[in-house]
């Protein structure tokens, strides 16, 4: 497809072309407009919802404030509540943080895998 082309598809899919669209290679715009179109409006393994709190999460923590207001007003369009964001957010926040306490306490690998392996086996049974 034409760079014009695909720039039909965004505007017909979106409302407009988006200005980060711009200076995406002419050579590369087909095969990004499709991957985002396919993981933002595309039916995948993981509900849109879900994702886009995914998406909400992870940029709460790599601070990119684009990311963070695209995929929260991406997952408001799929049905997320202003409370559920807050979960993602807060979720983050928790996880990181214990990411961070066992890193930097150099906690043992192979022992955290193996207790974490006893601890499924009791959780199952």
């Amino acid at each position: 497809m034409s760079r014009t082309d695909v720039e039909a598809d965004i505007a017909a899919t979106l409302g407009l072309v988006p200005s980060f669209f711009n200076s995406i290679p002419d050579d590369m715009i087909g095969a990004e407009w499709e991957i985002f179109k396919r993981m933002t409006f595309g039916e995948t393994a993981i509900p849109n919802k879900y994702k886009e709190l995914i998406g909400v999460a992870v940029h709460a923590v790599t601070h990119c404030h684009y990311c963070t207001l695209f995929h929260q007003e991406a997952a408001k369009l799929f049905g997320a509540t202003d409370a559920e964001i807050q979960e993602a957010v807060h979720y983050a926040k928790y996880t990181l943080g214990w990411s961070t306490y066992l890193n930097g306490m150099r906690q043992d690998y192979d022992e955290f895998a193996s207790e974490l392996g006893k601890i499924g086996a009791y959780l199952s049974s």
